[in-house]
């Protein structure tokens, strides 16, 4: 294969990334609706250590497991950043 071919593997994977990114972050978003409902805090370290260690035991590589840990605590910080917003304009 060759480098452009390659880039437009990229940019599609990069663009379904996206994607998921963004319903991923609603899905967040109506998780936070049902904490508020049920006066439950945002930030939840059991679940997010449950989720650290699925993704460990899928995790097939090239990425070793302190990477996808890394990706994952980032993804998951956007996400809390998205519920205290969200729930800071419901006030």
């Amino acid at each position: 294969m060759d480098i452009n071919t390659i880039r437009k593997k990229i940019n599609q994977l990069d663009d379904d990334l996206l994607n998921l990114f963004n319903q991923r972050a609603a899905l967040a978003l109506e998780i936070g609706e049902v904490k508020k409902e049920q006066g439950l805090p945002i930030y939840d370290p059991s679940r997010e250590k449950l989720i650290f260690e699925r993704m460990q035991k899928i995790n097939h590589g090239p990425l070793d497991n302190s990477a996808i840990i890394r990706l994952f605590e980032r993804v998951i910080d956007e996400s809390r950043s998205l519920e205290r917003t969200h729930a800071k304009r419901d006030m």
